[in-house]
């Protein structure tokens, strides 16, 4: 049945009706438009998660199963733990991080919130901070450089000092500093996901690369993460206040 026969000569003010002559919400359909855009940013955060992922099962592979000793894998083999600690605690954040941003889950159980959210300064923490005793320690690899050192040395002790303010501000209350200063740790924690891309990009622009360009497609990775979670930070003042408006 046409519906328009009950929607002509209607102020366009009032709401439009159905086949039945029944109102219909026009916010109807933005709470399903809201949750379909939390669970495409879930799905594109495992995503990107994957190829990291899976270099690190593969590492974790090659050190249970006693793989032979090259030149690449060498530092690995002689002292595993800060590599194993890496690999577990980063699989850990990156999944469960994601899962942080679905709102749903915030909000209808706080308490997994929580417990997830101490879970994961844990992990974000022995991130950053085996991140940077492999830099400071381990040989370089080859195709590393002193930019590179320097970026790692950089963006590592941002992350662990971005999940040491996220439990700080949250301790005193501030919510809106808590989820900023945890959404840029976890952008600096997925970095590995977005730098595979970069990489793959220059490589496929300007073939392999050389130390420098190494460097600045790595750097890249971190500041394409850095710079999405700035704006997605500050675009949320500007939603809440035309929320408020709205009302």
């Amino acid at each position: 049945m046409n519906t328009n026969i009950y929607n002509e000569g209607r102020s366009p003010n009032m709401p439009p009706l159905n086949e039945a002559g029944q109102p219909v919400s026009r916010k109807s359909k933005a709470p399903a438009k809201a949750v379909s855009a939390t669970w495409l940013v879930l799905a594109g955060l495992l995503l990107l998660s994957v190829i990291p992922l899976a270099a690190g099962a593969f590492r974790l592979a090659q050190l249970a199963g006693g793989a032979e000793i090259t030149p690449a894998n060498a530092r690995f083999f002689a002292s595993p733990l800060p590599v194993v600690l890496h690999i577990v605690s980063a699989s850990v954040y990156a999944t469960l991080g994601a899962f942080q941003f679905v709102t749903s889950f915030r909000r209808r159980r706080p308490g997994w919130h929580r417990a997830a959210g101490r879970l994961l300064v844990a992990c974000g923490l022995l991130v950053g901070l085996s991140g940077l005793w492999m830099t400071l320690f381990y040989t370089w690899p080859s195709g590393d450089g002193a930019l590179l050192y320097a970026l790692r040395l950089l963006f590592g002790s941002a992350m662990v000092g971005s999940m040491v303010l996220g439990f700080t501000t949250i301790r005193q209350g501030n919510v809106v500093g808590h989820q900023a200063w945890m959404m840029r740790g976890y952008a600096l924690g997925l970095g590995a996901g977005t730098q595979a891309l970069t990489l793959m990009v220059g490589e496929l622009i300007a073939g392999p690369p050389d130390e420098l360009s190494r460097a600045l497609l790595m750097g890249a990775g971190w500041m394409i993460n850095l710079a999405v979670a700035e704006w997605i930070i500050r675009q949320r003042p500007a939603r809440r206040a035309s929320a408020v408006v709205s009302r």
